[in-house]
């Protein structure tokens, strides 16, 4: 009786203590609340931010055209996400890929956490990631590719390059468990969207009229999808932290800083060499700061940020100036030499200027400079291949089935009364 009574007592210390094991778990409302507006910022980039950019980028008879792929890749990427693409990704700890437990989130629970955020919130924030990317390969071919095939070509490109490369870096596979540093999508988000979009220009071809194309048909459109990725970019970004600390605080600062510094530095590129300063080119600079910091946001602090932003205008710029005019390839909207050599730049700079004597977090106990920086070559390497290769395939097999690009008569008349019967403007 008396060791019974000791044991009872024991179990009543036990269970009064507090729940330790539990105490990570418990939800957070502060970050939840930042993440959900992280969330509403990242899909605000695509929805209206990008498909208002890349619009008023192209001429007027193919603005809808844009709109409405912005729009139908939202929604496609979103039922990807739901059916498979967020467990592939996220459940399980494979080297190269998730597994189904997530299969049409049937794992999922109101009460479900991931951390201190409820899961439904992590699901969301990543599902936008998702829908920006193939979203952001458009602009490579836009203006003439038919509908039925931007459409088949999301589905796949999410499934076969998309999913994999988010698992590696993000979702526990190799190239994080090697150290890769992607803070909020520099290799995941803008590498694969450049080499996706470099691969596509090349085989769906110039425009007929290319390089006498016509000027941007809407510079204000422009401006104002600019003006609304810069503040969307704050949710990419500052959002990455997933929570509402000094991490995410700097996060943004860079984030301003490096956009601030690329659109100053490719306005004066083009202001020197052209005699005019544009609202396309202040513009475009700023998405290249945006792009080039994206990987480094939460490592390095204002003074790396300040590097990467003069870096990104630079090397983005004579980039775009290679691709369009000296090699006479017609990526539309200048997205490999904007958003792939701005990821591969910023995941490169990242690995010198995480160091604290510039301000960044310091390297890790297993790694210096060099090791980073090998690392961060090993997992562009690894990445540009496969999704050459991927987007490659893809692309063969839509143009064996349904095709890849309109009729020629469709694309002299515009793809908005070809494809949709549609006008943007009646005058």
């Amino acid at each position: 009786m008396k060791k019974n009574s000791i044991c009872i007592l024991i179990l009543f210390a036990i269970f009064s203590l507090p729940n330790v094991a539990y105490a990570g778990a418990e939800l957070n409302k502060g970050d939840t609340a930042w993440l959900l507006i992280s969330t509403a910022l990242v899909l605000f980039m695509t929805l209206p931010g990008l498909a208002l950019f890349y619009g008023g980028l192209v001429r007027k008879e193919n603005v809808l055209s844009i709109l409405i792929q912005c729009f139908v890749i939202a929604c496609v990427a979103s039922v990807v996400w739901f059916v498979y693409g967020y467990s592939l990704a996220f459940k399980g700890d494979g080297a190269w890929l998730g597994n189904l437990e997530g299969l049409f989130l049937a794992h999922l629970t109101r009460e479900s956490l991931y951390n201190q955020i409820p899961e439904t919130v992590w699901i969301m924030f990543q599902m936008t990631f998702a829908i920006i990317t193939p979203a952001l390969v458009i602009g490579a071919f836009a203006e003439r590719m038919k509908f039925i095939s931007v459409i088949l070509f999301t589905i796949l490109w999410l499934t076969l390059v998309y999913v994999p490369v988010a698992h590696w870096v993000w979702g526990g596979g190799w190239l994080s468990k090697l150290g890769t540093l992607d803070y909020a999508g520099g290799l995941v988000v803008h590498l694969t969207c450049g080499i996706g979009a470099l691969v596509s220009a090349l085989m769906i071809g110039n425009r007929n009229s290319f390089p006498q194309t016509a000027p941007p048909h809407n510079r204000t459109m422009v401006f104002t999808g600019a003006a609304m990725l810069w503040v969307g970019w704050f949710g990419f970004n500052a959002g990455s932290a997933v929570s509402a600390n000094q991490d995410a605080g700097m996060a943004m600062l860079v984030t301003h800083l490096s956009a601030s510094v690329g659109a100053l530095t490719w306005l004066t590129i083009d202001w020197i060499k052209s005699g005019k300063p544009t609202i396309i080119g202040i513009a475009t600079g700023m998405v290249a700061g945006l792009a080039t910091i994206t990987p480094a946001s939460g490592y390095v602090g204002p003074a790396g940020s300040i590097l990467i932003g003069l870096f990104a205008g630079v090397v983005c710029y004579f980039a775009t100036d290679l691709i369009k005019n000296k090699w006479q390839l017609d990526d539309s909207l200048d997205v490999f030499p904007v958003h792939g050599v701005g990821g591969l730049l910023g995941s490169i700079m990242v690995a010198g200027l995480i160091s604290t004597s510039w301000g960044g977090i310091g390297f890790s106990n297993d790694h210096t400079m060099g090791s980073q920086l090998w690392v961060q070559l090993q997992a562009i390497a690894v990445i540009l291949v496969w999704t050459l290769s991927f987007t490659f395939i893809i692309l063969k097999l839509i143009n064996v089935t349904v095709g890849l690009r309109v009729k020629t008569e469709s694309e002299a008349q515009g793809l908005d009364v070809a494809d949709h019967d549609e006008q943007g403007y009646i005058i």
